[in-house]
């Protein structure tokens, strides 16, 4: 049995007017899906059920990283065992101290849809669902400052109309993409004059919808030989004003050099291809 929409289901009638949640709404900024996350996760007059959430996977266990004007698209999964059955089942991610207080709320994204759970065929009262957020930096982002760690939140109704929410299934980040780039020279150049390589990091700013340098972060200059197939850091650098990346090293051997950024909780990692220097 596959279970979507409360309206499809003989009890969906009661269940709805109970729920006060739409079976299809679009990722909401703030204040509406705050408010929206704030209604699942506490429902005067409703009785609490027992259902179990498990096994919450957000973007298949990968960071989620947005940058200034594409939408992104992603999948939550997680299993929920409910002996009562599952009528309806909605996803969030949020963020910030306490799910049932909006004043706490920093950031909220509702899932596209009520999610598509669907019942197991050995194992009663166990679903495996599934739903889709669709993200619009322009529209669903509070700002840079809600890049970081989310939480996913869920909630079930059963075929009694009782509710069960778990506020912290699992966590995720959603971070803020990056660009990288990195030019060496000269090219070719005589073994053992400098070769300096030249780079800029500049990362999403969801405030302004533009990318902009990034300063005071460490990147890797690395080499590769040719006819190798691995990387060796050569020195470590600091981006300076709008993101500039300078390093030098003496020329050597034929190959390759590029810029590694790690990343940070709130950026995404990022790494150039190499740039072919000729040493003669």
């Amino acid at each position: 049995m596959r279970v979507r929409a409360v309206s499809a289901l003989a009890s969906g009638a009661a269940v709805l007017a109970v729920l006060s949640l739409p079976t299809a709404a679009q990722a909401q900024p703030l204040p509406n899906a705050a408010g929206r996350l704030q209604g699942l996760a506490v429902q005067p007059n409703v009785r609490l059920g027992n259902a179990e959430f498990s096994n919450g996977v957000v973007n298949g266990g990968k960071d989620i990283v947005i940058g200034t004007t594409a939408r992104k698209t992603f999948k939550v999964t997680y299993d929920v065992y409910d002996a009562n059955g599952v009528v309806l089942s909605q996803a969030f991610l949020w963020q910030g101290t306490d799910s049932s207080d909006v004043d706490t709320i920093t950031g909220a994204l509702e899932a596209n849809d009520t999610a598509d759970c669907t019942a197991s065929t050995t194992s009663t009262g166990h679903y495996s669902c599934e739903a889709t957020f669709t993200v619009d930096p322009k529209r669903d982002l509070a700002g840079n400052g809600v890049a970081g760690t989310w939480k996913l939140i869920l909630g079930v109704y059963d075929f009694y109309a009782n509710v069960s929410t778990d506020d912290d299934v699992t966590r995720t980040l959603i971070k803020r993409a990056s660009k990288l780039t990195a030019d060496a020279s000269p090219e070719p150049v005589k073994k053992g004059r400098t070769i300096t390589v030249k780079g800029k990091l500049t990362r999403a700013n969801w405030d302004t919808g533009t990318y902009q340098g990034y300063k005071g972060q460490s990147a890797k200059l690395q080499f590769r030989k040719k006819g190798s197939s691995v990387y060796t850091t050569v020195k470590t650098v600091t981006s300076s004003t709008g993101g500039a990346l300078t390093a030098t090293t003496v020329a050597k051997d034929d190959g390759y050099y590029r810029f590694v950024y790690a990343g940070t909780k709130a950026t995404q990692a990022a790494k150039t291809a190499g740039d072919f220097v000729d040493v003669r």
